[in-house]
């Protein structure tokens, strides 16, 4: 059964490990990736991702792409949002702060943010207007 709009924008703001996919051109399948995002019920989705990343190329020439979440427990539960890329900024410490301690527990943030300042390199932040959803609850909770 699809969820109603308030359910999956509630779903969607939950910590989901997430499949990026963009297009990866003509005679391709597209990359998919995992990946960790944010989100507010209402707003746009973003991600942090390297620069020059393949990634980042594709979504860029693409202005496009679409990411699904899922869950297996209580329920097999899913939402999948597809839109336009409505801007690409350079990432700042902040941001890389806030999705960080939205995925790790509280004593693996400052670790985690040390390996990523020295080991990442410049990041930028993607945002994604959602256009087109789909949804599902196979079951009840």
């Amino acid at each position: 059964m699809p969820l109603s709009v308030s359910e999956r924008e509630q779903f969607l703001s939950e910590p989901h490990i997430a499949a990026l996919s963009v297009s990866a051109g003509e005679g391709r399948g597209p990359l998919t990736v995992p990946i960790w995002y944010q989100y507010a019920p209402g707003g746009d989705l973003w991600v942090l991702t390297g620069a020059g990343s393949e990634k980042a190329r594709l979504i860029e020439a693409a202005g496009r792409f679409t990411m699904m979440v899922e869950r297996v427990a209580p329920t097999v539960r899913y939402v999948s949002v597809e839109g336009a890329v409505t801007r690409t900024v350079t990432g700042t410490d902040a941001q890389l702060r806030e999705i960080t301690e939205r995925y790790l527990a509280p004593e693996k943030v400052d670790g985690y943010l040390d390996f990523a300042r020295a080991e990442l390199g410049e990041q930028v932040a993607i945002y994604l207007r959602p256009e087109h959803w789909r949804s599902a609850d196979m079951g009840t909770a």
